[in-house]
C-alpha cells in the first residue's frame, strides 16, 4: 500500500488521536482506496467483502468533513438492519468523539417519540433503516435539508429485503447537491440502476472481488442427518473447543430450541433473533462483545454489522438459503488479522444447495468425518473446565479512548431551563479548564450528560460540587452509562 498509516490522509489531529486510541494502526485496502475520494467529496460505488473495514472507510472522512457548529444534520447513513445501524452509530461516535460529533440511530420497533426528541437536538449524523428514516421525514420529525453526505450501506441486503423503494423515497427528499457513497458486496442490475439515477460520475472501487471468503478462514463441512445435528454439535464443540463462537440457524424457533438445549447442558450461551425486544438484542450483543459468554446462537440478524473481536468459530447449524448470507456469516470470524474456522452442517437433501454455495464462492469446501470418540472424550474434560471457568472479558476497543474521557451526569435538564451554554459556562469557569476540554453535551428533559476530555474528568467532577450551574448548585456524578 502506498499509504502505510492514517497520517497520509491529512486528517485533523482530533480524528487521528481518536483513531490511535481506538487501535486503528494502518488503513485496510478499502479504507486506502475510498478515503481519498471521500475527502474530496466525490461520489463512489464500492464493491467490498464483509470484514474489509468499510464502515471506517466512510466514517473517517465523514467525521473529518463535518462542521460541528452547524445545528442541522449533515450526513445520513442508510443500513438494512437495526444491529448494523447501532454498530455504525457507535463507530462514528467513537471516531468523532474528540471532535464532539454526535450520531444517533433511528429504526423500527423503538418508540418514534423518543427518536423524534433526539432528532430535534443538534445531531451531526443520522444512521437509520430506510423505513423508519422515511417515516421521520414524512412526519416532519427530521430536517434533512442540509444533508451533504448520503451513505447507502449493504445495498445488496437492502435489495434482498425489499427496501430499495424506501431507499429511493428517502433519496428523493434529500438535497441534490450532496455526496453519495454506496457500499455493496455485489452490484446487481437494480443497484446499478439506483447508482445511475442518483449519483454523479461516481468512482468505482472494487476490493478483493475475485475471492469472496478470506484465506484466514478455514472452511469445512459435515454431512449429517437432520435429527443428528445436535449430537454432532456437541462433538464438534468438544473436539474444537472454541473460545468464542456464533452458531447460525435459519429461524428464530430453531434458535430458541438450540439455545434451550445448550443451556440445559450447561454451556455458556445466549441467543439473538428478530423476535426479541431491541433492548434485549442490544444487551446480548454488548455482552457477547465483552466475552461474558462463549456461544451466541443467532439468526442472520447477527450476520451483518456485528464486529466482535476474536470470534474463533462460526457454525452453520442450518445452511443459509441465500448464498450471500454464507459469506456474511463466516465473515464474523477471521477478522482483523486473526485466523478463524467456519463449520457447516449439511444434511443429504441440502447437498445441491451447498454445491451452489461452493460455485458462488469459486472454491470447494473440505468435507470432514465426524470427530472420533477419542478426540471427543479428550476434549470433554477440557470443556468442563472451560465451562466452569470465569469468562475472560475481552478488551473493549474503546478502552483507550474512555481512559481520557469521563462522562458526567448532571441532575438537571430542559425542564429546569438548563442549556448546553450554561454547562459550558460553569465548566470553563474552573481553573485550568477550557472549552477544548469539553466534549459532547447531551441535554435531556430531566438531566444532562457531558464528556470531559483530556483526562480532566476528576478535576471537573470535584469542582462542580462547588460550582453553580445557572446560579444553583446541582448534583453531578460520574455517569453510569
Amino acid at each position: 500500500m502506498k499509504n502505510s498509516n492514517f497520517n497520509n490522509f491529512n486528517l485533523s489531529h482530533k480524528i487521528l488521536e481518536a483513531l490511535s486510541m481506538l487501535g486503528y494502526e494502518k488503513p485496510s485496502e478499502v479504507q486506502e482506496k475510498v478515503i481519498p475520494y471521500a475527502l474530496q467529496d466525490k461520489d463512489v460505488i464500492v464493491k467490498s467483502e464483509t470484514g474489509s473495514g468499510k464502515t471506517a472507510a466512510f466514517a473517517i472522512p465523514i467525521c473529518e468533513r463535518i462542521d460541528i457548529e452547524k445545528k442541522k444534520s449533515q450526513a445520513l447513513i442508510l443500513t438494512p438492519t437495526r444491529e448494523l445501524a447501532i454498530q455504525v452509530k457507535e463507530d462514528i461516535n467513537n471516531i468523532g468523539r474528540l471532535k464532539r460529533i454526535r450520531a444517533i440511530a433511528v429504526f423500527g420497533k423503538q418508540p418514534i417519540s423518543e427518536q423524534k426528541k433526539e432528532l430535534k437536538q443538534r445531531v451531526h449524523v443520522v444512521v437509520g433503516t430506510p423505513g423508519r428514516t422515511l417515516d421521520h421525514i414524512e412526519k416532519g420529525n427530521a430536517d434533512f435539508g442540509n444533508i451533504k453526505y448520503l451513505i447507502i450501506d449493504e445495498a445488496d441486503k437492502m435489495l434482498n429485503m425489499g427496501f430499495i423503494e424506501q431507499v429511493e423515497g428517502v433519496i428523493k427528499r434529500l438535497p441534490k447537491d450532496r455526496v453519495t457513497m454506496l457500499f455493496s458486496a455485489t452490484i446487481s442490475d437494480e443497484i446499478e440502476a439506483l447508482c445511475n439515477n442518483y449519483m454523479i460520475n461516481p468512482y468505482r472501487i472494487e476490493v478483493n472481488p475475485q475471492k469472496l471468503t478470506t484465506e484466514k478462514i478455514e472452511e469445512v463441512y459435515y454431512q449429517v442427518e437432520f435429527d443428528k445435528k445436535f449430537s454432532l454439535l456437541n462433538k464438534i464443540i468438544a473436539s474444537e473447543l472454541p473460545d468464542s463462537c456464533i452458531i447460525f440457524c435459519n429461524t428464530k424457533d430453531q434458535v430458541d430450541i438450540i439455545a434451550q438445549k445448550m443451556n440445559s447442558r450447561g454451556y455458556s450461551c445466549s441467543k439473538l433473533h428478530g423476535g426479541m425486544e431491541q433492548k434485549d438484542r442490544t444487551d446480548t450483543m454488548q455482552a457477547f462483545k465483552r466475552g461474558e459468554f462463549q456461544f451466541l446462537i443467532a439468526t442472520d440478524v447477527a450476520a451483518r454489522g456485528i464486529h466482535v473481536e476474536e470470534i474463533t468459530h462460526v457454525i452453520n447449524y442450518d445452511i443459509p438459503v441465500e448464498k450471500e448470507s454464507y459469506v456474511h456469516r463466516i465473515g464474523r470470524t477471521g477478522r482483523a488479522g486473526s485466523k478463524g474456522k467456519a463449520i457447516s452442517f449439511v444434511y443429504p437433501q441440502e447437498i445441491r444447495l451447498f454445491n451452489e454455495i461452493e460455485e458462488y464462492l469459486g472454491n470447494k469446501i473440505v468435507k470432514k468425518d465426524p470427530p472420533s470418540e477419542e478426540d471427543v472424550e479428550k476434549g470433554k474434560s477440557i470443556l468442563k473446565d472451560k465451562i466452569k471457568a470465569k469468562p475472560k472479558l475481552k478488551q473493549d476497543k474503546t478502552a483507550g479512548l474512555n481512559k481520557k474521557i469521563m462522562k458526567l451526569h448532571i441532575n438537571a435538564g430542559k425542564k429546569k431551563k438548563v442549556r448546553a451554554g450554561d454547562i459550558v459556562g460553569a465548566i470553563t469557569s474552573i481553573e485550568g479548564i477550557s472549552s477544548e476540554d469539553i466534549g459532547i453535551i447531551d441535554v435531556q428533559d430531566s438531566f444532562s450528560y457531558v464528556d470531559i476530555l483530556g483526562g480532566k474528568g476528576k478535576i471537573v467532577l470535584e469542582a462542580l460540587k462547588e460550582t453553580p450551574i445557572k446560579g444553583k448548585l446541582i448534583k453531578v456524578e460520574k455517569a453510569k452509562k
